[in-house]
């Protein structure tokens, strides 16, 4: 299933959210658990451990660290290359854009999207067979279990009756992990003829609803962190990453 499948990881983002610590480190690279690997290599054993290996770096941020650190992949038993940033191109979507027409996507027929700064255990192999047999243009993976990050209070009038402090959100949310048939990004050769910076979720996936592409939910109850920002990366328990991550190495 995971076959002709190549994963595309985002990580050449200035990590605006992560300084400073992001003044030194490329955000996919910052140190987690107690042997201090980057995030990174979680996200490169995990598409291993799917058999996903051949592996498309998206870089251009101090993507010369990834570079340095990951090499051509060999260590991981992965294949790995790079496409740097190109600045006619902006957004997350632009740098897919970018890495289409360098021909890096040009071997597959399905393309893992991972977003570089996800920490996830997600079944990537079960989550492709259902992206596959159900024949979608793209398939979001969901989490049901997101909770709202404040209290809400419910009011009768102008009188606060009860309080929740953060409730789950009643929404699935999406994770950072897309699957896109190639085809998908003939779309996206589209969005670029008029728009410079392009964003995945906004843009391309938005357009493959619209059009009625299909595009599928993939609900998991997985792990899943989003260390975007320097708050959550202080929250990340080294121990409970060496414990759920312990199957990768």
């Amino acid at each position: 299933m995971t076959q002709n499948t190549v994963g595309v990881i985002l990580c050449g983002g200035e990590g605006k959210r992560l300084r400073p610590l992001t003044y030194y480190f490329q955000k996919a690279m910052i140190p987690i658990g107690s042997q201090q690997k980057p995030l990174l290599e979680y996200i490169v054993r995990l598409m291993k451990y799917h058999g996903i290996n051949n592996i498309v770096m998206l870089i251009g941020y101090k993507g010369q660290q990834i570079v340095n650190y990951f090499n051509d992949g060999e260590r991981y038993s992965v294949k790995i290359s790079y496409v740097w940033d190109n600045p006619e191109f902006g957004g997350n979507g632009g740098a897919l854009y970018n890495a289409y027409l360098k021909g890096a996507l040009d071997d597959a027929e399905n393309i893992l999207v991972y977003y570089g700064d996800i920490l996830s255990d997600i079944n990537l192999s079960e989550m492709l067979r259902f992206h596959d047999e159900r024949g979608f243009m793209s398939t979001l993976a969901l989490s049901p279990n997101y909770r709202v990050a404040v209290g809400v209070a419910e009011l009768d009038g102008e009188e606060v009756v009860r309080m929740v402090e953060k409730p789950p959100l009643g929404k699935p949310v999406t994770i950072g992990v897309v699957a896109l048939r190639r085809k998908a990004l003939e779309v996206l050769h589209e969005i670029a003829e008029t728009k410079r910076d392009i964003d995945i979720m906004g843009d391309l996936i938005r357009v493959l609803i619209e059009r009625r592409l299909r595009v599928g939910g993939y609900l998991t109850s997985a792990f899943w962190f989003d260390l975007g920002t320097t708050e959550a990366y202080e929250k990340l328990d080294p121990n409970e990453v060496d414990q759920r991550f312990s199957f990768l190495f």
